[in-house]
């Protein structure tokens, strides 16, 4: 099978959301980064986000090396609203006045057992998992609708659906994403805006590098066999932001190699 950088790196261009832009959160690295790779080869103009410029500008001259068309703003999308808002016009006036995709990627995953989650924790959860991806689509999400197209994806979790007892909180802020999801498709589907879910599962990123051994016992005895790559996560997104997905509303769409809907032993 190949890796990670493997696919990313012979990514063919194409012309699959040549005219449309992009904004992908959380995206100098990881599942982000991928993301933004595949929407850029396939046409789509693309603001690269993180914490760390350097980091994001990487990934843009990445994409510009390859023949795609990015911008690199930096965001701290655990911050206060009104910043979270200004992100947003800063991303709408790098992509010539619009934001055509949205795809609500970042996200942090702290804390461990309940009682040991701290104060900080806690917030920083709530603040970048579910009050950040509000505040984008309620800037953003209006002014796609009034144009009469659009689509928004967010990124959720296979632990949104199953119960463990070494997190709590992370996947509850990932149950909240599903289910403003729906909500969402139902508000502006009307209105040409399609929102739809990509769930991840076990998925070898820099930031799961010290679990490496667990993500392999995990998915050991799933159908995949392997970790997720988060270019997979990435080919999932594409479809659900292109035409061929025109009808696909409110969907959650599982990218985790069978991890939570079968059990081989």
């Amino acid at each position: 099978m190949r890796t990670n950088e493997e696919l990313l790196s012979s990514l063919p261009a194409d012309g699959t959301l040549v005219g449309r832009t992009a904004l992908v959160t959380g995206s100098s690295g990881g599942i982000g980064e991928a993301v933004a790779r595949v929407l850029a080869a396939s046409g789509a103009e693309t603001v690269v986000s993180g914490r760390d410029p350097k980091r994001a500008r990487a990934v843009v001259d990445t994409i510009l090396a390859a023949g795609g068309r990015a911008h690199a703003l930096t965001a701290d999308l655990a911050a206060e609203p009104s910043a979270i808002r200004a992100f947003a016009r800063d991303a709408e006036a790098a992509l010539g006045g619009r934001v055509d995709i949205l795809v609500n990627n970042a996200g942090v995953y702290p804390g461990s057992r309940t009682a040991d989650v701290t104060d900080d924790e806690m917030q920083a959860l709530w603040a970048t998992n579910v009050r950040a991806p509000h505040v984008l689509v309620a800037s953003l999400a209006p002014r796609m609708a009034a144009r009469g197209y659009g689509a928004v994806v967010n990124i959720g979790s296979w632990m949104a659906r199953v119960g463990v007892p070494y997190k709590a909180l992370y996947p509850a802020t990932k149950a909240a994403v599903e289910q403003l999801t729906r909500a969402w498709a139902a508000e502006y589907g009307p209105h040409g805006v399609r929102v739809n879910t990509v769930t991840p599962g076990a998925t070898a990123t820099r930031g799961t590098a010290k679990s490496a051994g667990r993500l392999v016992e995990m998915t050991k005895a799933t159908p995949a066999g392997v970790p997720i790559r988060p270019a997979d996560i990435a080919f999932a997104v594409r479809f659900l932001v292109s035409d061929e997905a025109a009808l696909v509303h409110g969907a959650t769409l599982d990218v985790d190699g069978g991890l939570t809907a079968t059990r081989s032993r």
